[in-house]
């Protein structure tokens, strides 16, 4: 998300509502991957395997993607805008996680310092790994078209003479020119009606 600029107001966001959802999908993807290296062993271990054996694994996807989504968005929520410090805390919240597994405080900081300045570096980038364009830089492409269009828009009487008249197409003059033609070719006259009466 792009940061917003000083103009323009907040709008608080439900952190937990937010953080639940992130857990669930990141739980779904954990389960995934437990499941995946449940299958790649050698041994057959069962199917409840992909709880008991890497049920680790399960979890700590879990709670990564639940504490990076609510610390993102409670950060935002106190600090009232969205930036990339926001993504710089729910990073170190998700990376301490990771971290967790050594059971020492050096690596838990570590993981936790070097997930932040991922996260807020991929957010201060642009984040997308898309080639997806910014709200800003579509505004810039079509003020960039609208000038091209204003210095190469061709004169009206060049198009119609190109064109033609007729379909939706009516210069001035058009009315008169057509009942001369329809006189003409069909031989009457077409009165034009007038809408107040006259």
């Amino acid at each position: 998300m792009a940061p917003h600029g000083d103009s323009e107001p907040y709008h608080p966001v439900d952190a937990v509502a937010a953080g639940t959802n992130a857990a669930l999908l990141t739980g779904g993807a954990g389960f995934f991957a437990a499941s995946i290296k449940n299958a790649m062993r050698a041994k057959n271990v069962g199917a409840l395997a992909v709880f008991t054996k890497t049920g680790g694994l399960i979890f700590t996807w879990t709670a990564m993607g639940g504490a990076f989504e609510f610390a993102r968005n409670a950060s935002a929520n106190l600090r009232q805008k969205h930036d990339h410090y926001n993504h710089a805390i729910g990073g170190f919240c998700a990376g301490a996680i990771l971290g967790l597994h050594s059971g020492r405080m050096p690596a838990v900081l570590g993981w936790g310092v070097s997930t932040a300045l991922l996260m807020s570096g991929f957010e201060f980038s642009g984040g997308t790994l898309l080639n997806r364009k910014t709200e800003s830089a579509e505004m810039e492409e079509w003020d960039t078209k609208e000038k091209l269009r204003t210095l190469r828009r061709r004169p009206i009487e060049e198009t119609i003479a190109l064109v033609g008249e007729g379909r939706g197409i009516q210069p001035p003059g058009y009315q008169e020119r057509r009942r001369e033609r329809l006189r003409e070719t069909y031989g009457f006259e077409v009165n034009p009606v007038s809408a107040d009466g006259s």
